[in-house]
């Protein structure tokens, strides 16, 4: 790989390669050698859209890759092509910075990160909502002590989303479709891995999707934290920010975030015979570094980390932890009972 000088082939033209593109526009290190679609009009308008016109255009990878041997692969397909995208492109010594879901089920998410291991290439995720400044600040403070030893994570997701289209269609829509940035969320806040769950779906009077939108799940976390997520994308009126509502509690006080600047927290200034006095205390904001929000941030990122040999913190081997609570829920929910999440690969 030439220093300051990194080569991409976008896979999938359509929905959000739009997003990755105006990023791309922005890295000038960073060049698109190819596009490709099963549509390969969509792959051409993209090209005349982003003034793309010397990169290699196509229907298939695998020959887009031969003639252009790029440096990575920008998978933005949809989630159940992600696992032969991410096979090919690894097949052919590319590193793979995909969308979120990682995969459209575990035994393909396994397949995919066992591939990018045995290839010993980078395989990420853009999980981009872990980069929003709000949560690292938040984050920063619950891992400084403040409140003790964490023993409760609460978050709330109330979203009257009327997307129509497919999600309107689509079986686990919230689960499957959004939950996944609130559990990495949760395991980003708190440094823990899930261990079980137990969830309960439903679909609510009123609802315009054909199937359940609303969820409540339980999950036992390692070193004994329990975090609840509620949620819902048919909740009509007082909706949380789509960063969802959080409350954490720890063995010596309080603290909750509501997604976007406001923080608050309370510790134990001198316990008492009935209830204690709590004092407030500030979350002060931290510097979140070169964690830039969005596809652009995690795109620099993902090039730096190519060039430097390191992980990406949306690495494969990581973000599958979080795809794992996903399916973990729609199976404890499907069944009706707890069910233990596999982490093993």
């Amino acid at each position: 790989m030439e220093e300051g000088h990194v080569t991409a082939v976008m896979a999938g033209c359509g929905g959000m390669s739009g997003t990755w593109l105006q990023a791309v526009e922005e890295i000038s290190d960073l060049e698109i050698v190819g596009l490709v679609d099963i549509d390969q009009a969509a792959a051409e308008k993209r090209a005349e859209e982003f003034h793309l016109q010397e990169a290699e255009i196509g229907a298939d990878l695998g020959n887009v890759l031969e003639k252009t041997s790029p440096d990575a692969v920008f998978d933005v397909t949809v989630p159940e092509a992600h696992v032969e995208v991410t096979l090919e492109a690894l097949d052919h010594g590319c590193h793979v910075l995909g969308e979120k879901p990682l995969a459209d089920s575990m035994e393909n998410a396994k397949k995919m990160v066992k591939a990018a291991q045995g290839a010993d290439k980078t395989y990420a995720v853009i999980q981009n909502r872990r980069y929003d400044p709000n949560i690292r600040r938040f984050r920063d403070f619950l891992a400084g002590g403040e409140l003790g030893e964490l023993t409760t994570v609460n978050s709330d997701f109330f979203i009257g989303a009327h997307f129509g289209g497919f999600r309107a269609r689509m079986e686990h829509v919230l689960l499957l479709d959004m939950a996944i940035h609130t559990f990495d969320a949760a395991r980003f806040v708190t440094d823990e891995d899930p261990v079980s769950v137990y969830c309960k779906e439903w679909n609510p009077a009123g609802s315009w999707y054909d199937h359940d939108a609303s969820a409540v799940a339980v999950f036992q976390m390692t070193n004994d934290l329990v975090y609840t997520y509620r949620g819902s994308w048919c909740a009509e009126g007082l909706n949380t920010t789509w960063e969802s509502d959080w409350h954490v509690i720890g063995e010596d006080g309080s603290a909750s975030w509501d997604g976007a600047e406001d923080f608050e927290a309370e510790v134990v200034a001198e316990e008492g015979d009935f209830f204690s006095e709590m004092e407030e205390v500030e979350v002060p904001e931290t510097d979140p570094g070169n964690k830039v929000g969005g596809h652009e941030g995690l795109i620099r990122e993902f090039i730096r980390s190519i060039r430097k040999g390191e992980e990406p913190e949306t690495v494969c081997t990581d973000n599958i932890k979080s795809l794992a609570m996903v399916f973990g829920a729609i199976e404890s929910a499907e069944k009706g009972r707890e069910v233990d999440i596999d982490l093993e690969l």
